[in-house]
């Protein structure tokens, strides 16, 4: 039991610190001097984590795999919210520490972390595929809550880590320096990985279509 579950850590740890949306949400708003935004940004993004892994473990990757319409559905929406935030992002570039504060409650905060994870099904299907390939084929209920368990405290150390580091004053002093720059950086990949997803979507509709 304790390899299968070290397998299954190694193979979430890589996924965690490859930096994509979610790292940029909660590492930019925790730069700006919002760390309780980050840190609730985290706990939305974490709790997609276990819903998405419960759901694998109940067989939403089969769902997905049998009715590619519905994960594609997700992806569009996924996608278009991603250019949404980047818009939101660009648009802060001005904004000082305490008008950002003052522009995103905590609520919203989470609710931006929640949406950003659970409009991305690739999650689920990396969760769908790894829980299928590492864990036995009938898991007893101790395994699967035991990495259930495991991936959300995955999740939760990262997320949380990520908004205590870049809320470091250091950190901050070097962001209020490059707000700019570095609110249109965020900005821009944010759109991309929104622009990335549309495309595969489209194309995959493409290819059913034609």
């Amino acid at each position: 039991m304790l390899a299968i579950l070290l397998t299954l850590a190694t193979l979430h740890w890589i996924v965690l610190v490859t930096p994509g949306a979610n790292f940029l949400l909660v590492g930019q708003l925790a730069a700006s001097g919002q760390r309780s935004q980050a840190l609730a940004a985290a706990a939305g993004i974490t709790c997609v984590t276990l819903t998405w892994a419960t759901l694998a473990v109940l067989g939403i990757g089969i769902v997905f795999h049998a009715h590619p319409a519905l994960r594609q559905l997700v992806q569009i929406a996924g996608g278009l919210y991603l250019l949404y935030l980047a818009s939101k992002l660009w648009q802060s570039k001005g904004q000082s520490q305490t008008a950002a504060l003052q522009h995103i409650s905590l609520t919203a905060a989470f609710r931006m972390g929640f949406l950003t994870n659970i409009l991305n099904p690739k999650t689920a299907l990396f969760f769908g595929s790894v829980f299928a390939t590492v864990l036995p084929a009938q898991p007893d209920w101790s395994m699967t809550l035991s990495a259930v368990l495991l991936v959300y405290a995955n999740a939760v150390i990262w997320h949380v880590f990520l908004a205590l580091a870049f809320s470091h004053p250091a950190i901050q002093s070097r962001y209020d320096r490059q707000r700019q720059s570095l609110s249109r950086f965020s900005s821009l990949m944010v759109g991309l990985f929104g622009t990335r997803m549309l495309w595969t979507t489209l194309q995959e509709l493409r290819g059913r279509w034609l």
